[in-house]
């Protein structure tokens, strides 16, 4: 099946005509917006379009395509099957795993019991974020993440929308297949979003290697804790660590003698630093590598990859890992 056809099934009818007309590269596009009364969204190469009813994909409101109630709640009777019961567990976290890998953020009206969703009514919003895979684009980081044939701790570091889940999900893979001469390593990957191996059913729709473990829709800091008990991982791997529960876990899997691979937001190391949860990492210099990622000129931009004392290992020109 091809891509296009495999993304624009799960909508509603009218929509899936519309979509099905656009005349560009699907594998380029990354999010679908529908929201109630408001016009057709389309994120292509980190660019907004409006789409009009003739699939023509606009920089202007005029002439798009305005989604309606019964379009978002015919989208969701295709994306559940008719059984939304079935996803009630997914529902709570705002998000839905479909074939493929792509996710199906939702928004609405929550249903509280004491301080915790029970599930989702009146969904108002849609965001399909398409699974997105480029293998080999770690392949220039790679040989920065060893010294002396050990994986190095790493935090990875991006704005938005800049590539680093597609980055850690190779890296992921070359580390747990082996690359450049080294042997490949038992990783064990906390996907708290399900964005890392888009699992479906519990299968991983993308490509994490043949020794990656997947703890699925699992909170980070528990996740962590769980691997290191139970599948033995030489390395770990998650994405956006932020908290100080997730400080706490970072620091127990580091004590553990396991290697970290990890992304979080920001702009450079010295941003970073300025966060107040990420402070005694940074002063121990605990991670051992950062890629520094951002999008200017284009997506993907690696910008420098620095070592713990931040001595500058690689970067001034960037180099797309896209292109």
């Amino acid at each position: 099946m091809e891509r296009k056809d495999e993304v624009t099934r799960i909508f509603a009818k009218e929509i899936r005509r519309i979509l099905q007309q656009i005349d560009t590269d699907f594998n380029k596009v990354q999010e679908i917006r529908l929201r109630a009364g408001a016009p057709l969204l389309l994120l292509y190469e980190n660019r907004e379009f409006y789409v009009s009813r003739k699939g023509d994909l606009r920089t202007t409101d005029r002439e798009a395509h305005v989604v309606s109630r019964d379009e978002l709640r015919e989208t969701m009777e295709y994306i559940s099957s008719y059984s939304l019961y079935a996803f009630e567990e997914e529902l709570r976290q705002g998000f839905i795993t479909i074939q493929g890998g792509h996710r199906i953020g939702v928004a609405g009206k929550t249903v509280v019991e004491g301080r915790d969703i029970k599930s989702m009514k009146y969904i108002s919003f849609i965001n399909v974020r398409l699974a997105r895979q480029i293998p080999g684009c770690a392949d220039l980081v790679m040989p920065y993440m060893y010294d002396s044939g050990q994986v190095q701790h790493t935090l990875i570091v991006s704005p938005p929308r800049c590539g680093k889940t597609t980055l850690l999900r190779d890296i992921i893979r070359q580390l747990s297949m082996g690359s450049q001469g080294n042997e490949g390593v038992n990783v064990g990957v906390v996907d708290e979003r399900s964005e890392i191996g888009a699992c479906y059913q519990g299968v991983p729709q993308n490509d994490l290697g043949i020794r990656t473990d997947i703890l699925d829709c699992c909170p980070k800091a528990k996740g962590m804790m769980m691997l290191i008990r139970t599948m033995s991982p030489q390395v770990i791997a998650v994405d956006e660590i932020g908290s100080q529960e997730d400080m706490e876990a970072v620091e127990y899997v580091m004590n553990c003698g396991c290697k970290l691979i990890a992304t979080v937001h920001g702009t450079c190391a010295d941003d970073i630093r300025q966060k107040p949860v990420l402070q005694r990492i940074m002063q121990h210099r605990m991670f051992e590598r950062y890629i520094i990622l951002n999008n200017r000129k284009y997506v993907g931009r690696i910008e420098e990859i620095l070592d713990s004392c931040g001595t500058r290992l690689y970067g001034s020109g960037g180099v797309a890992y896209g292109t």
